[in-house]
C-alpha cells in the first residue's frame, strides 16, 4: 500500500481553506530528497544537480531547491525567466532545448547561462544571433537501443535530439575554432527507469565517449550531464530506485574509465526532475458522482486538464480514497474526469473500496509532470497548487484559474468583453 504525506483530518482543514481540485506538495519530502542525491554523489566535488523546471515550474519548490543547492534545467524563454526571477543565475542554470528560437538564446546568452547545443547546425545559429561563450555542452544521441542487462530500456536513434557520434567530433572541432575552453558532454537515454543501473551504464557510455574525445581533439571536458531518467515507483509494487547504489555504481566506473586517462577533474551533473518531486507531490479531487451503465464509475471534480499522464501515456498512479485505507478494495470503478473525451481516466477497473460522494479522492505521484501538463480544453480551468509546510500549515503557491484568467487573452469587442470578464468573474 502507497501511504501518502498527509492525514486525513489535516487535509479536511486544507480543502475548508482551498477548494479541490489542487496539488499539493509536501515540502520535507522534496529538501529530504534533494539532501539524499547530494549526499550520495558526495565523492564528486563538482556534483550538481540542476533540477528540470519543466517537471514542476513554481517559483517556491523552485526556490526550495535553490536552498538546498540545486540549479535548474530549462528549456524555453519562459523558463529562464522563471529561474532568472527565482535568483537563480550563471552557471546556476543550463539550458537545454531542440529547436531552439533566436529569442531563447539569445536570453540564455544574456543570463550566462550554460547552453546545451542539441544540434552540430546550432553552432552557427548560436554565433550569428548571441555569440559563443567559452563554456559550452553539447547533447550526445548514440543512436539504436539502449540496452541494460540484455533488456531495451528506450531507443535513442528514435529520438530527435542531439549528435552523432561524429558530430560530436566535429563539432568540438569547430566550437574550439570559435573560442570554446571548456566543454560539457550530455545525454538522456531512458525515461523514469528506476534500475540502479541506468546511470552507471549511462555513465559507462559518456566516460568512454569524453576519453575519446579528448584524445581526437584535445578538449578541456569540465563536466559529463546524466540529465534525467531516474523514475519513481508509481505503483505499490514497484522497488524505488537507490539513489545511493547508483551513485556508488557511476564512482565505480569513474574510477574505472575517467581517473586512468587523467580525467578526475571532471564533475558529474544530473538535471532530475521527477525523481526530485514525483512522489512528493498529489492530486487531491472530491468523488462527486457515480455512474452505473456498462460499468461503474466514479466522476471526480478534477480531470485530464489536471493530470494528463493517465489519459496520454495510459500511466499508472495510484489512488487512495482518504479515510478508506484499511478496508477491502472490493469495489471496481472506472475513475474519471469530466471531459468530453472518452479517455479522461484516472484509472480503468480499479479496485477501490466503496467511493461515497464526498469522499476525498487523491491521486499518487503528481509532484512533476502533474500540474505542468495541464490544459484548458472544455474551458476547464487549471487548478491551485498548495504546499504542506514543514511545521504542517499549508501555503497557497499558485491560486486556481477563474474564467476572468481563461478568456483575458481574447481580443473581444467591447460588448462581449463586459460579459465575458465584468465584475462577476473579477
Amino acid at each position: 500500500m502507497k501511504k501518502i504525506f498527509v492525514e486525513l483530518d489535516q487535509l479536511r482543514d486544507i480543502v475548508k481553506e482551498y477548494p479541490t481540485p489542487f496539488h499539493l506538495y509536501d515540502e520535507k519530502g522534496i529538501r529530504e530528497n534533494a539532501r539524499r542525491l547530494y549526499e550520495a554523489f558526495s565523492w564528486n566535488p563538482g556534483f550538481k544537480e540542476f533540477f528540470a523546471v519543466k517537471a514542476t515550474p513554481n517559483p517556491t519548490l523552485l526556490k526550495i531547491l535553490k536552498e538546498e543547492g540545486c540549479g535548474v534545467d530549462c528549456s524555453s524563454y519562459t523558463e529562464l525567466m522563471l529561474s532568472d526571477a527565482c535568483g537563480f543565475e550563471g552557471s546556476d542554470i543550463m539550458f537545454s532545448s531542440n529547436v531552439t528560437p533566436r529569442e531563447d538564446f539569445i536570453l540564455a546568452r544574456r543570463l550566462n547561462a550554460t547552453i546545451n547545443l542539441d544540434d552540430i547546425t546550432h553552432i552557427d545559429f548560436l554565433e550569428k544571433v548571441a555569440g559563443i561563450p567559452e563554456t559550452i555542452s553539447c547533447r550526445y544521441n548514440p543512436g539504436g537501443d539502449f540496452v541494460i542487462n540484455n533488456q531495451i530500456m528506450d531507443t535513442p536513434g528514435e529520438a530527435k535530439y542531439g549528435f552523432t557520434r561524429r558530430q560530436l567530433t566535429d563539432g568540438f572541432k569547430i566550437l574550439q575554432g570559435k573560442g570554446v575552453k571548456h566543454f560539457g558532454l550530455h545525454a538522456f537515454l531512458a525515461s523514469n527507469n528506476t534500475d540502479n543501473n541506468y546511470y552507471p551504464t549511462l555513465a559507462r557510455i559518456l566516460f568512454q565517449t569524453a576519453v575519446e574525445l579528448k584524445r581526437e581533439t584535445g578538449a578541456h571536458i569540465a563536466f559529463i550531464n546524466f540529465s534525467g531518467g531516474i523514475g519513481i515507483p508509481y505503483r505499490p509494487e514497484q522497488e524505488a530506485a537507490d539513489i545511493f547504489a547508483i551513485a556508488d555504481g557511476v564512482r565505480q566506473v569513474y574510477e574505472e574509465i575517467l581517473v586512468p586517462a587523467g580525467m578526475e577533474d571532471i564533475a558529474i551533473y544530473t538535471e532530475l526532475g521527477r525523481y526530485m518531486t514525483g512522489p512528493y507531490g498529489c492530486l487531491v479531487t472530491t468523488a462527486i458522482h457515480h455512474k452505473n451503465i456498462h460499468k461503474n464509475y466514479v466522476g471526480l471534480d478534477a480531470c485530464a486538464a489536471n493530470l494528463m499522464r493517465p489519459a496520454m501515456y495510459k500511466a499508472y498512479h495510484h489512488i487512495t480514497v482518504m479515510g478508506k485505507e484499511d478496508l477491502p478494495a472490493d469495489h471496481m470503478y472506472d475513475v474519471t474526469g469530466g471531459l468530453c473525451e472518452n479517455n479522461d481516466k484516472f484509472a480503468i477497473d480499479r479496485m477501490l473500496p466503496k467511493v461515497d460522494i464526498g469522499d476525498l479522492v487523491v491521486i499518487h505521484d503528481t509532484g512533476a509532470h502533474g500540474y505542468a501538463m495541464g490544459y484548458n480544453y472544455n474551458g476547464k480551468l487549471r487548478s491551485a497548487e498548495v504546499l504542506l509546510r514543514e511545521d504542517g500549515t499549508a501555503q497557497l503557491i499558485r491560486r486556481a484559474e477563474t474564467p476572468a484568467d481563461y478568456f483575458a487573452t481574447f481580443d473581444f469587442d467591447e460588448s462581449v468583453n463586459a460579459k465575458l470578464i465584468g465584475k462577476r468573474f473579477r
